[in-house]
């Protein structure tokens, strides 16, 4: 093989010939040798010549004139350095290439998220918005790349289009939902790092504080046997107001979960938000609303099934349809989850302790108590909510009477 000081002239100037030939430096170092291989098509590519074991080896380290002379000489320089610590740099290399080519695809580690961490762990509302969010603003934009291979500033941009469209609060859902995919792959050795580290999140967001008066709470009653709502959405907004439960579990609930003659109303455990089953105690008012939507539906399974089946009812369309009759409510704006946030308000200023509140609306506590409380508070949450049903059911009789509290908008 002939040998020649490689320059960029040198290399430059070599021409194709009808059969593939190759050049070589001299081995000044006793430890392998830099050479260049010239194919009748005219491709030059670099490679480092060694021996292991006796045996001769040959490793790629890259093509000319993408790797000029002098980075070639540095790769080679690196190459040299492995093999005098005892290391095969070409059989490195071929692990490192396996190891790309098993590494997973964005799509691949979100896909493995959801089955292995999200489906198992989250209430499904919350697995069904990061599959929309994942749908809409994640895969389009990091689906087919490496996991491994997203960077901060790839994280910074696409977080930037969500913002620049004028969504800045998904913008912060978005990179919610990044991290804790890339912080459950680190937990499970898919990938190397986080790129979402040091990214605050570029929305600001303002916590929604939203609680009916009890003037308000008085129209909105009155007002809403006339709204323009179908029936199930009216029985699903009362039902939420009396019992204090999120809209989305009230919307799914099942006749299954439901003992009329007892009284109670338990969300299993795959349905409630903190995954964790919940005993909700009926009032003499939650159990009317039942009845008359049993007798809407008789054979439906689902208590507030959807026009177009027994599925649930939408949230997002309850919220709209609610949004739609506003001015009719003669109340200001507020959210089907505002209900449950006035339930929870008014009962705490009717005397309801904050801790029976709290497992009312099946709250996590995170205090060390908690670990070793057992007591089911199943009495004390009756004795709130029977109180609470009285109340709704004494503001709905004064408004029948007249008796219509002051202050309401657009109350006479």
């Amino acid at each position: 093989m002939p040998t020649v000081k490689f320059s960029d002239a040198t290399v430059r100037n070599l021409k194709p010939q009808a059969s593939r030939y190759e050049l070589r430096e001299p081995n000044a170092h006793g430890n392998g040798t830099l050479s260049l291989r010239v194919s009748p098509n005219g491709h030059k590519a670099w490679q480092y010549l060694y021996t292991v074991d006796g045996r001769d080896r040959r490793m790629t380290l890259g093509s000319y004139p993408e790797m000029s002379v002098a980075q070639a000489h540095a790769a080679l320089g690196e190459a040299m350095q492995a093999r005098e610590a005892g290391r095969d740099p070409g059989a490195q290399l071929v692990q490192a290439h396996v190891a790309e080519r098993k590494a997973p695809t964005f799509n691949e580690l979100a896909d493995q998220f959801l089955a292995d961490y999200a489906r198992d762990r989250k209430a499904p509302k919350s697995v069904a918005n990061d599959e929309r969010t994942l749908a809409h603003d994640l895969r389009p934009v990091l689906g087919p790349h490496k996991a491994e291979a997203i960077e901060r500033k790839d994280v910074r941009a696409l977080l930037k289009r969500i913002v620049e469209r004028g969504a800045p609060v998904q913008a912060n859902r978005t990179l919610a939902l990044l991290r804790k995919i890339y912080n459950w792959g680190m937990s499970e050795d898919l990938v190397p790092a986080n790129p979402c580290g040091g990214i605050k999140a570029p929305g600001k967001e303002t916590q929604r504080d939203r609680v009916l008066s009890e003037a308000e709470l008085q129209a909105f009653l009155t007002n809403l046997t006339t709204a323009a709502l179908a029936e199930e959405s009216r029985l699903a907004l009362r039902l939420q107001l009396l019992t204090a439960q999120r809209c989305g579990e009230v919307l799914a609930l099942r006749w299954s979960e439901i003992d009329l003659e007892a009284g109670w109303w338990t969300i299993p455990a795959a349905k409630a938000k903190n995954r964790k089953s919940h005993r909700v105690p009926l009032s003499a008012q939650a159990v009317d609303v039942l009845r008359a939507a049993r007798a809407l539906n008789p054979d439906r399974e689902t208590v507030f099934p959807s026009p177009r089946g027994d599925k649930p009812m939408v949230e997002t369309a309850v919220g709209r349809a609610l949004a739609r009759n506003m001015t009719h409510l003669g109340v200001d704006a507020f959210t089907p989850h505002d209900l449950r946030r006035t339930a929870a308000s008014l009962m705490t200023g009717m005397g309801v302790s904050r801790l029976v509140v709290s497992k009312l609306l099946n709250h996590s506590d995170a205090a060390v108590t908690a670990i070793y409380d057992r007591h089911s508070y199943d009495a004390e949450k009756r004795d709130a909510l029977e109180r609470w049903g009285r109340k709704v059911s004494a503001l709905e009789t004064a408004a029948k009477h007249g008796l219509v509290v002051v202050g309401v908008k657009g109350a006479a």
